[in-house]
């Protein structure tokens, strides 16, 4: 089993049976609405799509987050390191703070809302201070990064190229994953949830 972030298709996101997100979604919106903001309505519909488009994000959180933690405290706020740590959903638009739904994530009793737009600049911080290469995977729809961190092809471009990145391979993989979920969110329109 384990932890996964994946991306959420109009189907899944509205379904308030079991392994739907329709109890969070509906949540969403009303707190939205309460906020004078509008409803979260146009997430793109779920459809099978070829492995390496793009289209579809999924992630699986298995190395350990100890090095990732300290970079975050290295040199992350305490408010950034709640924004990009802290979310149970990434939901494409800018939210001026994170949205706390009293709906059990599985994880907790509360689920975490962030704004990606808001993500992203924090990502991309992190991705700066260790220098992540440009060879790092941008799709991650079938455990993309998963498979190039644990296959064997970034210890190999570490060997060819080190630098601060390949200092500790799990740290660089969480930075690659979270900055990868906020871009994907964004281009895609669609919420990303920890599952």
């Amino acid at each position: 089993m384990g932890v996964y972030l994946v991306s959420v298709g109009a189907e899944e996101w509205f379904d308030d049976g079991e392994d739907g997100w329709g109890e969070a979604a509906s949540a969403l919106n009303a707190e939205l609405r309460r906020r004078g903001l509008p409803s979260y309505k146009s997430v793109p519909a779920e459809t099978d799509f070829a492995p390496g488009s793009g289209q579809a994000f999924e992630e699986k959180l298995t190395p350990s987050m100890t090095g990732f933690f300290a970079l975050c405290e290295a040199h992350l706020s305490h408010e950034e390191s709640e924004t990009i740590c802290g979310w149970t959903v990434l939901v494409p638009f800018s939210l001026d703070e994170e949205i706390l739904l009293p709906i059990d994530s599985g994880y907790g009793e509360s689920t975490m809302v962030a704004g990606a737009p808001q993500a992203l600049p924090i990502a991309e911080k992190l991705a700066t201070a260790i220098d992540l290469p440009p060879e790092t995977p941008a799709t991650c729809d079938n455990l993309d990064l998963s498979m190039w961190f644990r296959s064997g092809a970034a210890k190999e471009l570490a060997g060819n190229r080190p630098g601060p990145w390949s200092v500790d391979l799990d740290r660089a993989f969480y930075v690659a994953l979270f900055l990868r979920a906020a871009q994907h969110s964004i281009r895609r329109g669609c919420p990303i949830v920890c599952t």
